[in-house]
């Protein structure tokens, strides 16, 4: 039942990503990656807004967590799971640790895109 509820989620999510970032696309154009930035920080608003929900304030299903998180927000955007887990280690007083987590994600995420472009016009 969990590998069928990310399964929806993760559907559900793609297309989102892909609508929406068509949309802000077509109103605000492509000069600025503005669909984006959008989508990453709605998509860390509502992992914000659903893992307080869920673990917090309601009792779901098993496999609501999986279909909304890993689903629905790992392919809507995977920048909402860093978001979170970097305010997480800042409220936990792990503030070095949280810039960390920023600096080396940023970084590397940049870094890795050069690698793999390089790795791509050498073949």
């Amino acid at each position: 039942m969990v590998y069928l509820a990310i399964s929806v989620g993760a559907v559900l999510g793609a297309n989102m990503r892909f609508l929406l970032g068509g949309w802000i696309s077509d109103r605000l154009g492509s000069a600025f990656p503005y669909s984006t930035l959008v989508i990453n920080v709605t998509g860390s608003i509502i992992i914000g807004f659903l893992m307080i929900l869920i673990t917090e304030k309601v009792v779901a299903p098993d496999w609501v967590r999986p279909m909304l998180i890993i689903g629905f927000l790992g392919s809507y955007t995977t920048f909402s799971t860093f978001s979170y887990e970097t305010l997480a280690l800042a409220r936990e007083g792990s503030y070095l640790e949280a810039v960390g987590n920023v600096v080396a994600s940023v970084g590397l995420s940049i870094a890795g895109v050069l690698l793999g472009a390089a790795l791509a016009r050498a073949i």
